[in-house]
């Protein structure tokens, strides 16, 4: 039987507007609709950004449980995973949700350089992030946009704050940070290999990479893939997506053509070893 494969939904982000598509989820019953519409198109993780209602980014604890309650009421067992990402954000403020204690959460490693601005991780953040995963049991996904990021990581893991099989995302394509080239994946991939054996990853083309990159993950085996509008508003340079379940209808297709299946909620649970939630 073809082994299973998560398709991961990242929503809304923290840059587009609806200026930019129409589509992008900014209130909270936005954002549950598009979430339950992208269930049904095969997603079964979420990774969830809230904001304001002027769209700048939040981290408003209210907004992340309004959403946490409306996908679990609405996709029975998909994955909740909220982001602990900094742009426009607080640094103090950006782990005020876990307590919530969503299934999982984002854990960026270290800085990086963004087109327009430099995305800050100061290793104080990365350790108190990291801690408060750890005691309120949120599996982290670590975010790897340059190699030290694995070695931080390491560190984390040899310092009993993470444990030896976290799910490991390479973010590939964001200008002057890692470009998304096939042979890059390779050294990340087999680095991550060898300090965490028993981890699970995945890799996100951000714009018009999103589906090369999905493609050199499946390839390689990767147990999940990412799209959505947080990373990709279009379908083709001339057409934009009409909605996340849209991307995630492709994303499904490229599953099935590279000869794996999508995996339902507890295929997912079970791969990243997560308890099953009704």
């Amino acid at each position: 039987m073809p082994e299973p494969c998560i398709i991961a939904v990242a929503i809304t982000g923290s840059l587009p507007r609806k200026e930019d598509n129409p589509a992008v989820p900014i209130s909270v019953a936005e954002q549950i609709e598009s979430t339950q519409e992208a269930f049904e198109a095969g997603a079964s993780l979420v990774h969830i950004h809230v904001r304001n209602d002027d769209q700048s980014s939040s981290s408003e604890p209210t907004r992340f449980a309004a959403v946490q309650d409306g996908v679990r009421r609405h996709c029975p067992g998909m994955i909740v995973q909220f982001s602990t990402g900094g742009r426009g954000r607080d640094s103090a403020a950006r782990g005020s949700a876990l307590y919530m204690k969503p299934d999982m959460a984002s854990l960026s490693t270290g800085s990086v350089n963004f087109p327009s601005m430099v995305y800050e991780n100061h290793p104080a953040l990365i350790g108190d992030l990291a801690t408060a995963m750890k005691a309120n049991g949120v599996l982290p996904e670590i975010e790897i946009f340059d190699l030290s990021h694995l070695h931080t990581a390491k560190r984390l893991a040899d310092g009993g704050l993470i444990g030896e099989r976290p799910h490991i995302q390479f973010v590939m394509g964001v200008q002057n940070a890692l470009p998304a080239e096939e042979r890059l994946l390779d050294v990340l991939l087999r680095e991550a290999k060898l300090l965490f054996p028993q981890s699970t990853w995945t890799a996100a083309g951000i714009g018009r990479n999103q589906t090369i990159v999905m493609q050199w993950a499946l390839a390689r085996g990767a147990d999940a893939v990412r799209t959505g509008l947080e990373d990709n508003i279009r379908i083709t340079r001339e057409r934009l997506a009409r909605s996340n379940a849209e991307l995630v209808e492709l994303a499904a297709a490229s599953v099935e053509r590279l000869g794996r299946h999508v995996a339902t909620v507890n295929e997912a649970r079970q791969t990243l070893g997560l308890a099953s939630r009704n």
